[in-house]
């Protein structure tokens, strides 16, 4: 799964204002479809207290976080499996990404049109989850033509075909009543099977109810109506006020935004939210590495083993590992400093089969 969020909705729902306040960074809003023609692709810091608590306790010169990608993909337009408003280029961008965050208008706003001229977004995801299960569709009734033509190719042609056979069937018949195939009860190995077909609706799905200032509350009927959708179909929901967390962006430093944020009520920004629920869903974890020179956050794949993640920091970590020396962070959180911790007890040495925790604290030891 490729390690990128891609933010898709349809036009005027507010991904752009969104993407820029995760990034930063300006892309291109406009009230009118298509004005972002072109992906804009984002490295988005992680944001993760532990980091912070780390950084208090073993002081750097340096602190460098995790870190996650969002590219903002044009809005997408009814008709776009076959071509309409770009939409080949579109659904081709978002095959490359590993999961979709799904933006979703549910505020009404006179001044900011709506493709559909109403705010209705139980329509507004299925007008999404239309074109994308056709384009899959597409997709699995090719590869059931070519699993005929294996099926002729002698008996290890026909054994492919006979296992493949039943999952492809059971793609076609979701697909063809507009489910998505991450709804089908598949089980990891199924799912490895059929991964080549990089079907769009297999992708794990994040539905970002974009609200405005006044909708941020529990009784927003519009919210509702995607938390019914997303519960069918297991699927994460976020709201946001991109409005706001844009006003967020624009504050300089922490403490303007902890106020900020103070004064509207909330706890912690929707984008924050939104970047830690990505990063999760993609399957990513964190471990740190902690020094005078540098504190870093380090991400690895769950289920990683210790020579894996040594990997991520050079490759030469992981052809030449010997051993990790390896605490947790709340060890150290708990007794404020390494010796303590190694006078505790706490401090293990593991091997090549340790499977890395979120949140260790890893020192490597290899020879090249």
């Amino acid at each position: 799964m490729s390690l990128n969020c891609g933010i898709v909705g349809l036009p005027n729902v507010g991904k752009s204002t969104i993407f820029s306040a995760l990034t930063s960074a300006p892309a291109e809003a406009a009230n009118y479809p298509f004005s972002t023609i072109q992906p804009n692709v984002g490295i988005v810091s992680v944001p993760d207290e532990r980091l912070d608590k780390i950084v208090e306790l073993i002081p750097p010169k340096k602190v460098i976080p995790a870190v996650v990608e969002f590219v903002d993909i044009a809005g997408l337009a009814r008709g776009a499996s076959t071509g309409e408003g770009l939409g080949n280029r579109f659904l081709a961008q978002i095959r490359e990404v590993g999961i979709i965050v799904h933006v979703v208008r549910c505020f009404e706003n006179d001044d900011i049109t709506h493709v559909d001229s109403t705010i209705n977004p139980e329509s507004d995801i299925e007008t999404i989850q239309i074109e994308l299960a056709l384009a899959d569709l597409e997709t699995v009734e090719k590869r059931l033509v070519k699993l005929d033509k294996l099926s002729r190719m002698g008996k290890e042609g026909a054994n492919q075909a006979a296992q493949l056979l039943p999952l492809l069937t059971s793609l076609k018949d979701a697909l063809e009543q507009g489910i998505p195939a991450r709804s089908l009860d598949f089980t990891q190995e199924q799912k490895l099977k059929v991964r080549d077909l990089h079907l769009l609706t297999m992708k794990p799905q994040i539905y970002v109810c974009n609200v405005d200032e006044n909708g941020l509350g529990e009784n927003n009927s519009l919210v509702m109506k995607v938390r019914k959708v997303a519960g069918e179909e297991g699927s994460h929901v976020l709201v946001i006020c991109g409005l706001l967390e844009a006003e967020i962006a624009t504050l300089d430093s922490r403490e303007e935004r902890s106020e900020f944020l103070k004064e509207a009520g909330l706890e912690e920004s929707g984008l924050n939210r939104l970047i830690k629920t990505a990063y999760d869903t993609l399957g990513l974890r964190t471990f740190f590495t902690t020094g005078p020179d540098e504190d870093r956050a380090w991400t690895f794949h769950e289920g990683d083993t210790a020579p894996q993640t040594a990997g991520v920091i050079h490759t030469d970590f992981q052809k030449g590992f010997i051993k990790a020396a390896v605490y947790h962070c709340t060890d150290l959180f708990e007794l404020s400093s390494e010796q303590k911790i190694k006078t505790a007890g706490r401090l293990r040495i593991e091997g090549k089969e340790y499977l890395v925790r979120d949140g260790d604290i890893m020192h490597f030891r290899f020879n090249v």
